[in-house]
This record gives C-alpha cells, structure tokens and sequence, in this order.
C-alpha cells in the first residue's frame, strides 16, 4: 500500500510551525511503521523539490514530484498543511493548523484570497481533516462548513527537554509580525524594572517594518534583542536562558512555542484567546492581548512573584508531558486506518 503525503514545507533551512509539524509527521511514520506493505511517498511542490533532495530518506520512503494534476498513485493522499492538489485522489486527508486568513488581517489581501480558496477545496475534498486542536477543529466546522463526523483532533507534539538555568531575559518566539503582537510586548516590555532583556526570536513577518521602526524608537531599545531566524540548536539555547516566556500571540490554531516553553520548565505569559488556553489551561499566566497593560502587569507578575513562578514552572512541565510527537504520529496512522 502506497501513502503519500505532501512533504513540501519540511524541506528548506528554517522550518516555520507547518514546517516543523511536517517534519516530525513524516519521520514519525516511516520510523513507526516501517512495515514493508507501507511504502511512503513524500511529494514536494517545484519550488521546494530541489532543496528536498538534501534530505534523506528512510527505509520504504520515496520522493515524488507534486503538481496540482500530477499525483502519484496512491492509496491515501495526507495534505499537511490544508490544501489538496486539484486532482481527483482516492483517499484524502487534509491537517488544518489555523483560519486566521478568515478571521483577521494578519497577511497581505493577495495571500489571504489564495490561502483562503485552498483552504475552502481541501475541506471541500477531505475524506478525513485532522485539526490540530479543538478550537481550530470549531473553526473548520463553522467557517467552511466541514461536519464534526468528518473531523478529527491531534495536537501537536513537544519532544522532552531539561530546564535551563534562567536568566533575566524575556523569550519570545515567533515572526516579528502583527498576529504575534510584536508591537504590543515591546510597549508592555518598556514598563518592566530594569536589568531584564526583551529577546525576540523569529524572521520578519507582514508589516515586519512596522514593529522594527517601534522598537528602534524604543527607550529600552538597549534591552532589545532581535536575532533574526535561528535554527534549532540556537533556539534551544534561547529557552535554557529564559527566564519568562512572552507569547501574546492575537490568533493561533495551536501555539507550538508555549508547549516548547513550558517542557524547559519556563514561566509563560500568553494570551487568553485562540487554541491558547486549550493548550496551557492553567499553566500559563493568560492575558488580553489588545490591552498593552494586561501583558505589562502580567510581565511583571511573573518578575516579582516567586511563587507563581514556581508553580507555573511545575504545572508547565506537567502539561508539555501530556503532548508528544509519537503520540500525534499514533493519532494520525489511526485517521489513517479508518480510510484505507
């Protein structure tokens, strides 16, 4: 039995979220279920196959090419990232992470009119749609009109991690764009005491210029550190050295960085809107994102209050344990079984 899926955004040097779930789904499988019925096709789009072949491929995996009418034969088709070649398929699984381009103007008309008719014809087309949390699963319901029958829950995952030894630096993890409330974390930043340091940790997302102009207009922009994209290795260092993680994010379908966060047993501040409380529950400090003085008090709540800080330590590193990888690889070949 042949299954493929579609391996386009795990290929390339710095993976986004989409990037990072597709990684792990795709090994997690050919690792999991090396059985020798199972041969796995991992389709790249043009603009990503020759990067791809950097990669290496497990046992029973091959590498196709993926063009929206020429699909290989399969049993099974996954799309990992809502969107579906326009052929016809004979299965169809579709994971919806967020709808963000029908909720909000966080990305340019341009990309939301393209994400938005993709997103529209994979629900359309799905057999099966995976969510990767309850809230997006509500989404999908209401915003495309998916029935609840047709949709299936599976978090996404956190590999274990050691805590660190903190400092006074405030992570943040993410694309320096409007979604992420970058602006807003550097005002609420602006009134904590001295001595700590705002770190943000991601490339330059929509109206990037916006937040960048705000920062170097910043009287703490001293404190201020942008690093840019950075890779794995560099990221983790990052969290061994925060001491409060700042995630004030407007929308998520998930919020991959805060179970990040909590697995090194970091304090986190995040917002209480999105998948967001559905992740953290009461393991995160939750604030209202649109108000600049809700995440500044709660910054500061996380500075001086020693208790807190320990019990957000410890009840974050019971949560992050409920999330692993293996279990959304399991979660998936059992969508799987139902179809093929």
């Amino acid at each position: 039995m042949k299954i493929a899926l579609d391996a386009t955004y795990s290929a390339g040097p710095n993976l986004s979220g989409v990037g990072v779930y597709s990684r792990e789904i795709l090994h997690g499988l050919a690792h999991m279920h090396p059985d020798p019925g199972v041969r796995w096709l991992w389709c790249y789009r043009p603009h990503r196959f020759l990067k791809s072949l950097r990669i290496g491929l497990p046992r029973r995996c091959g590498r196709r090419l993926l063009l929206d009418r020429l699909v290989p034969d399969a049993a099974l088709f996954h799309g990992l990232n809502q969107r579906l070649p326009s052929t016809p398929l004979r299965r169809s699984v579709t994971t919806f992470h967020d709808l963000f381009v029908l909720t909000g103007e966080y990305s340019s008309p341009e990309f939301r009119q393209r994400f938005a008719e993709q997103a529209r014809q994979a629900a359309a087309r799905s057999d099966l749609i995976i969510a990767v949390s309850a809230f997006t699963a509500g989404q999908v319901e209401q915003l495309l009109g998916v029935e609840r029958s047709r949709i299936r829950v599976v978090p996404h995952g956190v590999h274990p991690s050691s805590p660190g030894i903190p400092e006074k630096i405030i992570l943040s993890v993410g694309a320096l764009q409007k979604r992420k409330n970058t602006i807003r974390l550097v005002e609420a930043f602006e009134r904590c005491p001295p001595g700590w340091k705002l770190v943000l940790a991601g490339s330059h997302g929509y109206e990037a210029g916006e937040a960048l102009s705000r920062i170097e207009a910043s009287p703490r922009r001293a404190d201020i550190e942008l690093t840019g994209y950075v890779d794995d290795v560099t990221l983790q260092g990052w969290y061994g050295r925060a001491g409060i993680f700042a995630f004030p994010s407007l929308d998520e379908g998930f919020g991959m960085p805060v179970l990040e966060a909590m697995s090194r047993g970091i304090p986190v501040l995040t917002s209480n809107r999105g998948a967001l409380p559905e992740v953290s529950l009461d393991a995160a400090l939750l604030v209202d994102p649109e108000s600049t003085g809700a995440i500044a008090d709660g910054l500061r709540r996380l500075i001086t209050d020693e208790s807190l800080q320990q019990t957000l330590r410890r009840k974050g590193l019971l949560r992050a344990a409920q999330f692993s990888w293996e279990n959304a690889v399991k979660r998936t070949w059992q969508v799987y079984l139902e179809l093929v």
